[in-house]
């Protein structure tokens, strides 16, 4: 069964970019932050909408909105913030990281 933590946590301005975006596809408003290996320092987070929940996920919600992260990705993003940016480069999911020792300049990829 899902849990919900404060292990994670998603700001209101990411909150309001997911709601809006699930609401124009016609889905529900739930995250999904993951992390494959890859990326130029080592792993890298990945966003999607999800329909619901699974069973191992860790959910943490702001404003009604959910943002998921399975059990395996949790280990490398525990402590983190998701947040939504505007800025002069464009607007983007951004992960505040504790655990993350490195990353790259575009913000998407990390090394712990």
């Amino acid at each position: 069964m899902a849990t919900t933590v404060s292990e994670v946590a998603l700001s209101a301005a990411a909150a309001a970019r997911v709601a809006a975006i699930a609401n124009r596809q016609g889905k529900p408003a739930i995250l999904r932050l993951s992390v494959d290996g890859g990326g130029c320092s080592g792993f890298q987070y990945k966003f999607g909408l999800a329909d619901a929940p699974e069973g191992d996920d860790m959910i943490a919600e702001t404003d009604g909105v959910r943002l998921v992260v399975d059990s395996i990705s949790l280990d490398l993003v525990r402590g983190c913030r998701v947040d939504y940016v505007e800025s002069l480069g464009g607007a983007a999911f951004r992960v505040d990281n504790p655990q993350a020792a490195s990353g790259c300049g575009c913000g998407t990829s990390f090394a712990v």
